[in-house]
């Protein structure tokens, strides 16, 4: 019997084929109907923030230095993803591995922080049904946090389906557009860390 051959793999294996190609067009067409979907989200809470029906305001609630914390666990969460489709065009699927994995770490360390802080909030009378502050701000946020628990188990997902496989032209697009979202949830949180967060304590 044959020995097998492992792929040859092209300078840009996330691109190589015409299923790749398809891939890519697909996942630009979701991202649009997920930006829309935020946008509703950020007009709603933009829309409802001073209505705390005497309940706790933004400025009294928000923790700027913790939600400062988290939001630097995430944007450098995105550099490791970075690092990772730069460890895939140099066809080191160990690295590649490494990298998504750190990613998926620092997005569970994300994830417990803003658990963390939703606790606090509703020790200090700022619960979901409190308010439609209350509401807005934790259906924008917990939709966020959603996209990021997402993330974590589809990168967790790739990284042990593909474990023995390696890289491949069929696997690499699913790489790729996994970082691609990734860094989507990111610039997602940048807005809320701005509209949501410093615009609060600003009043």
């Amino acid at each position: 019997m044959a020995a097998h051959t492992p792929e040859v793999l092209p300078a840009h294996p996330e691109k190589a084929t015409l299923e790749g190609k398809n891939k890519f067009l697909g996942f630009w067409l979701f991202l649009g109907a997920e930006t829309v979907t935020f946008a509703t989200l950020f007009g709603t809470y933009l829309g409802l923030r001073h209505s705390t029906a005497g309940g706790p305001t933004a400025e009294e609630l928000f923790k700027l230095p913790m939600v400062f914390a988290a939001t630097m666990i995430l944007l450098i969460s995105s550099l490791w993803s970075v690092y990772a489709v730069m460890a895939m065009k140099r066809h080191d699927f160990k690295k590649l591995q490494l990298w998504m994995g750190v990613t998926v770490v620092f997005g569970l360390a994300f994830l417990g922080l803003e658990i963390y802080e939703f606790v606090e909030y509703v020790h200090e009378g700022h619960g979901f049904t409190t308010s439609a502050f209350g509401s807005a701000f934790y259906f924008l946020l917990g939709t966020h946090g959603a996209h990021v628990a997402f993330g974590c188990i589809w990168i967790t997902l790739l990284i042990i389906r593909n474990a023995k496989r390696g890289l491949t032209t069929y696997n690499a697009p699913k790489y790729y557009l996994a970082a691609l979202y990734w860094h989507f949830v990111d610039v997602v949180w940048v807005f809320i860390f701005t509209v949501v967060y410093l615009m609060g304590k600003v009043g």
